[in-house]
């Protein structure tokens, strides 16, 4: 199941990549851009800080830092160009 809460253009594009790359079972993707508005990193776009709550089987047996990193590689480009902030709760199923 995939919801994406304060839907925007690179939430819908941050739910696909996840999708792809880990097959979640829950997947909530949450624009917190408003949130930041002129802080540090608030490129003016309403898209630059974001929040993902990821429930996958592939997370199974790893740690919470592994989770993290799969989350991370599967968005690079876009932390590196479009992503100002990404808060990442990633889970197995029944955790």
């Amino acid at each position: 199941m995939t919801d994406t809460a304060t839907a925007s253009p690179l939430a819908e594009i941050i739910a696909a990549r996840l999708t792809a790359a880990l097959a979640p079972s829950q997947l909530e993707v949450r624009n917190d851009s408003h949130l930041h508005a002129g802080h540090s990193g608030d490129d003016g776009t309403g898209e630059s800080h974001f929040s993902v709550i990821v429930e996958s089987p592939a997370f199974a047996g790893q740690s919470r830092v592994a989770r993290q990193r799969a989350v991370n590689q599967a968005l690079a480009d876009l932390l590196s160009t479009r992503i100002h902030a990404l808060a990442i709760k990633a889970s197995a199923p029944g955790e």
